[in-house]
């Protein structure tokens, strides 16, 4: 093994992943590591390829969308049409990211106005119960 690629395990090891989603990302055609016999290895391209890869799913994009993306390196554009696409998708999903953020925040404060009620209910009933005995 050269210092240009990695096994499995070393990739597993330093992107925190498990070989199976190494498996899953080669079956899905989105890394493509070099086949020794049982063995894979990759390539600095894989591991560049695998940290988008991470970062685009932890955005919350689909593989699909991933995958594009990917694909768009290759146009020759010095990757003029991946970063602008990119862009696009990225900014389409941060605006749905706060939107949800937003109904969070909505939710969070109804839950603690109940909560407040809830208190005030059961001190009240505490209250009524000591007052009767």
């Amino acid at each position: 093994m050269t210092t240009d690629t990695m096994t499995i395990r070393q990739m597993c090891d330093a992107y925190d992943v498990t070989p199976r989603t190494l498996r899953f990302y080669e079956a899905k055609e989105l890394l493509f590591p070099i086949r020794e016999g049982q063995k894979r290895l990759f390539t600095k391209r894989d591991r560049a390829r695998l940290k988008l890869i991470l970062r685009g799913k932890r955005f919350g994009f689909s593989l699909e969308e991933i995958r594009q993306l990917l694909d768009l390196y290759d146009m020759g554009d010095q990757q003029q049409t991946q970063i602008a696409r990119t862009y696009e998708i990225a900014h389409a999903r941060l605006a749905d990211m706060e939107s949800r953020r937003d109904e969070l925040n909505e939710a969070i404060d109804d839950l603690k106005d109940q909560l407040k009620w809830g208190e005030k209910m059961i001190a009240f009933m505490n209250q009524s119960r000591k007052a009767a005995e």
